[in-house]
């Protein structure tokens, strides 16, 4: 699949603190189109096992992918397009958010390293993330590979206006859209 198939929506994503939620807040603003924290999505059972810092399990996320594949699926009815930020860590995650939303989704990898992600966690205070969960997050990270899934992999140590330029070049078939800029 070396060639991106066209989607309305797209989802950042990659290892807590890799830039998820301020690369996507970038391109959807770029986009002119909503912009949805995979983090709203989570129940609140989850956010309770991360602040203790007990990874989540699969049988938590199924629910959680679940609700923000529809909200970004229902978004993108209204307005032509979506962006999200979700981990997304694993293939069977990816495979499931495009299942449900019903449509090609293409995600916006932030590739970096755990030394480098390591760093800007350390400097950033999350909600309900603590740092000891980085490596259950590399662990898990199965990385995408272009060749087999709509992804654009971007290194996360490039700008953010950098690489909300690298994605919005990737998405030519949105430029159709009045609002764009």
């Amino acid at each position: 699949m070396s060639s991106l198939i066209p989607a309305r929506i797209i989802i950042v994503m990659g290892v807590s603190s890799s830039g998820k939620s301020t690369v996507g807040q970038s391109i959807a603003r770029r986009l002119h189109v909503p912009f949805l924290d995979g983090d709203g999505y989570h129940p609140d059972a989850n956010v309770e096992k991360m602040r203790a810092g007990i990874p989540l399990t699969d049988e938590d996320r199924w629910p959680w992918l679940e609700r923000l594949a529809l909200a970004l699926h229902e978004a993108a009815d209204k307005k032509g397009a979506a962006v999200g930020a979700c981990s997304a860590l694993r293939r069977v995650y990816r495979d499931f958010l495009t299942e449900k939303a019903g449509e090609p989704i293409l995600f916006v990898y932030l590739e970096g390293s755990r030394e480098v992600i390591g760093e800007r966690m350390a400097k950033r205070k999350h909600e309900y993330m603590p740092t000891s969960l980085l490596d259950s997050q590399f662990a898990t990270l199965e990385v995408p590979d272009p060749a087999l899934e709509n992804v654009l992999v971007v290194p996360v140590i490039d700008s953010v206006d950098k690489i909300t330029q690298t994605a919005i070049k990737s998405l030519d078939h949105l430029k159709t859209f009045k609002r764009w800029q």
